[in-house]
């Protein structure tokens, strides 16, 4: 029997399954809807709980990269993953380190990020100055950061350390990368390092020829000049002392001279020192007062 145009070939027919009656089908209905229900709510459960474990720093087991690893994977399918930061204000730094502070990773999970507690986080880092972070939902970090500005590299019990005008020291910067910077060393010399360099810029002349400075005693500077003459400054008037030393150096070139100490430590006179004072006595200049 040949068929018709609109006959279906012959074989096996999909089979359909009936159920026995209209309510047993809403019954059956009804309790897919359930388990789909309790499957969602399991996912949610899980991801929750994988969220409070991270963001509170406890350990998942004993796997806490994978754990990390499957929340940002959970985050991303719900668009919660850091797909865009905007870092702005990094001078010395770099991105990661910020990310690093405050645990995030790219296309890591912001599920929990809170942006005050990531504020904090970064001013407690000692080479940030102030921080601001706004998030933009829901995947994107908008960070600004103002960095503390290299002013000086402290020396302490053989190590260096960049500082800032404060004297805080910025353990994150290598002081290799600073050698044009004011070497300071001594008691006190971090907190009291702002005020000396504040007295030499004032003086162009005197500030590129000095290369270190020593604080004696918590009172007083000696400084160091690149010509490998060392000033002795008093204890108080230090830009009085710092104008009579121009002035003597404008007048008697003492660079060019065998000179390896210049004492202004008593007002009113000017004590110079031989380079090698075993072969000549300390000569002395009398400066008038003003």
């Amino acid at each position: 029997m040949t068929a018709g145009p609109d006959s279906k070939p012959a074989g096996r027919r999909p089979k359909f399954r009936r159920s026995p009656s209209g309510k047993a089908g809403r019954g059956r209905g009804q309790h897919l809807g359930l388990v789909i229900a309790a499957r969602s709510l399991a996912v949610v459960f899980l991801g929750s709980t994988i969220a409070y474990g991270l963001f509170t720093g406890d350990r998942l087991g004993d796997d806490g990269a994978t754990a990390r690893r499957l929340m940002g994977e959970l985050a991303g399918r719900l668009g919660y993953a850091a797909g865009t930061v905007h870092i702005n204000g990094l001078v010395h730094h770099a991105p990661e380190a910020v990310l690093r502070a405050i645990g995030v990773a790219p296309n890591g999970s912001l599920i929990g990020f809170d942006p005050s507690r990531a504020r904090r986080l970064l001013e407690n880092l000692d080479w940030v100055a102030s921080a601001t972070v706004q998030r933009i939902f829901p995947n994107q970090l908008q960070i600004t950061l103002e960095e503390r500005i290299p002013f000086a590299i402290w020396q302490r019990d053989g190590l260096h350390y960049v500082i800032d005008r404060s004297g805080s020291a910025i353990s994150s910067l290598d002081p290799q990368r600073f050698r044009n910077l004011l070497v300071v060393t001594g008691e006190g010399a971090q907190k009291a390092t702002s005020q000396l360099v504040n007295q030499l810029e004032a003086r162009p002349q005197l500030r590129s020829t000095v290369k270190a400075a020593a604080r004696v005693g918590d009172r007083r500077w000696n400084l160091y000049l690149a010509s490998g003459i060392k000033v002795l400054l008093p204890e108080g008037d230090v830009g009085r002392a710092l104008d009579r030393l121009v002035e003597t150096e404008n007048r008697y070139r003492l660079e060019a001279r065998d000179v390896g100490l210049v004492d202004l430590r008593i007002d009113g006179q000017i004590t110079l020192a031989p380079t090698r004072p075993a072969k000549a006595e300390t000569a002395e200049i009398k400066v008038s007062r003003s």
